[in-house]
């Protein structure tokens, strides 16, 4: 059957040790899906997504990270969402003694994208 994919967490492609190529294992072509599992002391690398035009959705699915954002910490928890503009200097830092785990969404603004009426 074609015109749906499911994996369980287990099933998803790993890459560096820590990012969980969700949008590669599950062929999504519209959007950027991934995770990233931080070890305490652990951060992705501060970067921005002026020149991809993308805005990042950030969704803490477990543990505490700290989002920073133009330089100043935001701590998140379990459950947090974050959504930031292209131009924002952005890093996910893990300052917690659990491994953190965020799922991070991403798309170009010019996408098109139209939100339904009712959402």
């Amino acid at each position: 059957m074609t015109g749906f994919t499911i994996r369980h967490d287990d099933e998803l492609e790993r890459d560096y040790g820590k990012w969980v190529l969700v949008r590669r294992s599950l062929g999504v072509t519209s959007f950027g899906i991934n995770e990233v599992e931080l070890p305490p002391g652990e951060a992705i690398p501060e970067h921005d997504e002026t020149g991809r035009d993308h805005e990042e959705l950030f969704f803490v699915v477990d543990g505490t990270p700290t989002l920073v954002v133009d330089g100043a910490d935001h701590p998140l928890r379990p459950g947090s969402f974050a959504r930031l503009d292209p131009d924002r200097v952005r890093t996910v830092r893990n300052d917690g003694a659990a491994v953190a785990k965020v799922l991070i969404v991403s798309a170009p603004v010019s996408s098109g994208y139209e939100p339904l009426d009712w959402a």
